[in-house]
């Protein structure tokens, strides 16, 4: 596409290294896009226009086209969230040989949820066992919309090698040089297909009836026209078929979906895909208004910025005697963006991507960000073309920009210009907190853990791994307070292995990654026996003397509150205090000294049990689910003023510590785990493995198996479409493999399991291979459970 705009000088080859938007060198090394790169050029090329503008065909009218290229591997999915969300309309591209793959309905899905308006290319056409009858059928099939195909592929010779495409819009073929840049075409109308290709004429015909058909199913504008020209599919003018596919694009995305051909590898069929683009894709005019929020108030921007919200200003000091209203508010809002993306570039510093919805970003304009409340200044705006950048004064509405150092701005944030700001308070009260429907970050489902290379290097690692961060927020970091380790968590292993490569090579950390500690812990199993123990030491030179009882027990759940009972930590402390019965009938107890209240003491020794109740005796695990009586009796506990507060902390310490360590020998002391609450998302044809890997191989309890009423693939409201009604042209050597998947992908279901957290580490490996990659999960963390025997030994 860049190529043909003017844009670059060669075609960069992905097997080369050499592309244009995939420039990290991680992506060149795997061949596969990583991060989202964007791009700005002109369709057609400035040069080429020779047709007088007015009565030209939108394909003629050179149009500003900012394309984002997006990954398309299943870890990278939140590059694809957060592009989605600023888009106008997609082209998704489909391997001819593999058909629709797993991952393409999830995406397919999510832009399903934005209602993007999208156009199919099925590439690689020109590959052994290229299909397009199959892939066509697969749309229909797997992403529930009626197929509208627009080009057929031109098969030639005996060994049908892949040489152009054939026009169904405009009822023409074309044919490209063999091996050359792509730029050599050779036009055929139906006339001259007489001679050169009979077949591909009769197919031709076929596809344009077929064509015609799915649009009078869609479109009311056309059937009228169609019975203008007496049922005759071939006299509909190539106009009106064009401007009916824009109108059901626009209309209702993703219900009827338009088809190309073509071999990105052998350069067939990128100009008619960019046509295809222009004609057919809507531009941010005739896009759905965006949503705002006003703080509890949600409406639309172009009501809000025509004073059609009724804002009320509050909290504010009128100083002038003119009243503001809320027309004068809105008229200065300057220009509102959203950012969608940080980058950290090694030679420019922080990057932000921002999207325009009204008005124009100017350079050094000052922005409000609503979300953090600051105010920052855009000092260097740049259009980004991939890795190079050109310097621009301002970004205008419906256009894709960047701007330069800001110190704040994250993935998410709306940046909002307005006359006369001030750079602490912000905008009016309303206004300030005017916010853009924001993008939302799936739950991470890949954990490993990053360790420092020493204690030093820790600020430095935490401090990188913040800007990795703010860079890709669907990265999360957490210290498990448990084992101390810190922990990074994304959307699979690759995304982590690439999270990695940037902090060790592209920032200089010393850090590696590892694998997970499980942090178990310790329980109680039955009631242990009653220990006491008599502190009697110097503490810091003063002398310090108590006693104190203590006993373990299961902790039961109970509806109401124990008296005098503490929970830390998932454990119960209750503390108990025997007083001579001559302090209690008096009004003032006499022999309490005045350092020792009821209060203190209690604190003391609940203070004393949680010390102890940190390491457990067996394995030195904390002890949860447990539930500790301490007795502390006046008459025997109490030696005058050596009874201090630490003192009396010590002896609860160890009187639980001894109490504990009667429990191991008596073997009344087991381990505990944990376990997550897991929700597993599939299609039926898996279920069965699903659900016998995760009771027999991983020890899990499987609670409930429901039918996906939550629509979670985004086209399940739609019907299920009859593959055998769509039309597909004839594949060459077709395998008779056309068939098999013309059911449908089935029903999609739900699992809720509850499966220990041991077994859950490196799950989403096993489950891609279980579901042919169509598998999802996402988990919570929900309480310890005990071993069982054989899982005790294991660990």
């Amino acid at each position: 596409m860049l190529y043909y705009s003017g844009f670059t000088r060669r075609i960069g080859d992905v097997d080369d290294g050499s592309t244009v938007t995939d420039f990290l060198p991680a992506e060149r090394a795997r061949g596969i896009t990583i991060q989202s790169a964007a791009v700005t050029f002109q369709w057609p090329p400035l040069v080429a226009i020779s047709v007088a503008q007015s009565e030209a065909p939108r394909s003629q009218i050179p149009h500003t086209v900012n394309l984002i290229d997006t990954p398309g591997h299943a870890d990278f999915t939140f590059e694809v969230i957060r592009s989605l969300r600023i888009l106008d309309g997609a082209v998704c591209i489909l391997d001819g040989v593999a058909g629709v793959e797993a991952q393409t309905e999830k995406v397919w899905a999510q832009a399903s949820s934005w209602n993007i308006p999208r156009i199919v290319f099925v590439n690689k056409l020109d590959r052994e066992g290229a299909a397009f009858e199959r892939t066509v059928r697969e749309i229909g099939s797997r992403l529930r919309g009626w197929p509208a195909v627009c080009q057929i592929p031109w098969w030639v010779g005996a060994n049908r090698r892949f040489t152009g495409v054939g026009d169904v819009i405009n009822l023409c073929a074309l044919k490209w040089a063999e091996g050359g840049d792509g730029k050599t075409i050779e036009h055929f109308t139906l006339e001259a297909l007489k001679k050169e290709d009979p077949e591909l004429r009769t197919e031709l015909i076929k596809a344009r009836t077929a064509l015609v058909e799915v649009l009078c199913g869609q479109d009311e504008a056309l059937l009228e026209k169609w019975l203008e020209c007496d049922d005759n599919s071939l006299a509909i003018p190539a106009q009106a078929i064009t401007d009916s596919l824009r109108r059901c694009v626009i209309g209702s995305p993703g219900r009827l979906i338009p088809v190309f051909a073509g071999a990105s590898f052998r350069n067939i069929g990128v100009q008619p895909l960019l046509d295809a683009v222009n004609n057919l894709l809507p531009d941010p005019t005739e896009r759905p208004d965006p949503e705002i929020a006003l703080g509890p108030l949600n409406g639309n921007l172009s009501d809000l910025l025509q004073g059609k919200l009724s804002i009320v200003q509050s909290g504010t000091k009128q100083l002038t005697k003119r009243p503001v209203t809320p027309k004068a508010l809105v008229s200065n809002i300057g220009g509102c963006a959203l950012a969608f993306k940080v980058v950290n570039d090694a030679r420019r510093g922080v990057l932000v991507y921002i999207r325009v919805y009204s008005g124009s970003i100017n350079r050094n304009a000052v922005l409000w960000n609503t979300n953090l409340h600051v105010t920052e200044r855009a000092q260097r705006l740049l259009q980004m073309q991939a890795s190079d950048a050109i310097e621009i004064s301002h970004i205008q509405a419906g256009q894709i920009g960047v701007i330069a150092g800001l110190k704040h701005a994250r993935t998410g944030d709306t940046l909002m210009s307005y006359a006369g700001v001030n750079p602490k308070g912000g905008p009016p009260t309303p206004l300030n907190s005017l916010q853009l429907r924001p993008i939302e970050i799936p739950p991470p489902v890949f954990f490993a853990a990053i360790e420092p290379h020493s204690l030093s290097e820790e600020k430095n690692v935490a401090d990188t791994l913040a800007i990795l961060l703010r860079e890709d927020p669907s990265l999360h970091v957490d210290i498990d307070e448990e084992s101390g380790q810190m922990l990074l968590s994304g959307m699979g292993e690759l995304h982590l292995e690439i999270a990695r490569d940037r902090l060790v090579n592209d920032f200089k950390a010393k850090a590696t990654m590892g694998n997970i500690e499980i942090s178990y812990r310790e329980c109680v199993i039955s009631k242990t026996e009653t220990n006491r123990v008599v502190f009697d030491r110097e503490v810091a030179g003063k002398k310090g003397k108590a006693g104190c009882d203590a006993t373990s027990a299961p902790l039961v759940e109970t509806t109401g509150e124990i008296p005098y009972t503490e929970y830390r930590d998932g454990n119960a402390i209750t503390t108990r205090i025997l007083l001579p019965s001559e302090i209690v009938t008096s009004e003032e107890p006499s022999t309490l000294s005045p350092e020792l209240s009821l209060d203190s003491i209690q604190q003391a020794l609940t203070n004393g049990a949680v010390a102890a109740l940190a390491r457990g005796p067996r394995r030195g695990f904390p002890l949860h689910a447990s539930h500790i009586t301490l007795t502390f009796d006046f008459t025997k506990d109490f030696f005058g003023p050596d009874t201090t507060t630490a003192a009396i902390s010590s002896a609860a310490r160890l009187a639980t510590q001894a109490t504990l360590k009667g429990g191991v020998e008596k073997d009344t002391i087991g381990l505990m785990e944990p376990v997550m609450n897991v929700v597993i998302n599939c299609d039926e044809a898996s279920l069965g493995a699903i659900v016998h890997d995760l009771s027999s191989a991983r020890g899990g309890h499987v609670l409930s198996l429901e039918n996906d009423a939550d629509d979670i693939s985004g086209v399940e409201d739609r019907p299920v479409i009859d593959t055998k009604k769509i039309y597909a042209p004839p594949d060459p050597f077709a395998s008779g493999r056309g068939g098999v998947d013309s059911a449908g992908p089935g029903q999609q279901r739900h699992i809720t399991a509850r499966v220990p957290l041991k077994e859950m580490v490196g799950y989403l490996k096993h489950l891609r291979s279980l579901t042919a990659g169509r598998g999802t999960f996402v988990m919570s963390v929900d309480k310890f459970e005990r071993l069982s025997g054989p899982r005790e030994k294991a660990v």
